[in-house]
């Protein structure tokens, strides 16, 4: 049985490789060449390739999924907001914190934040889940 605190947290980290950037572009079908060409991506703001938002928001579902609330945790939403680039190399740290939790069922609402190996928030949101009692 899942029981949920508020405040309670937990983290999830993946370093970010070419790899999964180019197995993302192809499962998605996001092929923009600032994620995949490095002379294109040399010439945009942000001077080298950047890994997919999406991708790195990935690591909150990974989170949510399998660490906090856990297995069989689905969806309800999730608000994203990309403060800063991930590029290829960054390290994220996925951090979840139970908001709150409906008495009356088992929904919750979660921060969800994404930071980088410098301490630099690159994504924040909020999910709503249903999750396994």
């Amino acid at each position: 049985m899942t029981i949920l605190t508020l405040g309670q947290k937990a983290t999830r980290t993946q370093t970010i490789t070419d790899e999964m950037v180019r197995n993302f572009a192809l499962l998605t079908g996001d092929s923009n060449p600032v994620h995949l060409d490095d002379a294109y991506a040399a010439t945009t703001r942000f001077g080298r390739r950047i890994a997919h938002g999406m991708l790195a928001a990935s690591l909150i579902s990974a989170a949510l999924a399998n660490d906090l609330p856990g297995p069989g945790t689905v969806y309800l939403s999730q608000s994203l907001q990309f403060k800063a680039p991930v590029y290829l190399g960054d390290t994220v740290t996925a951090v979840i914190e139970v908001k709150s939790v409906r008495a009356d069922k088992p929904i919750a609402t979660l921060t969800t934040t994404c930071i980088n190996q410098d301490n630099v928030t690159v994504i924040e949101g909020e999910a709503v889940v249903l999750f396994s009692k």
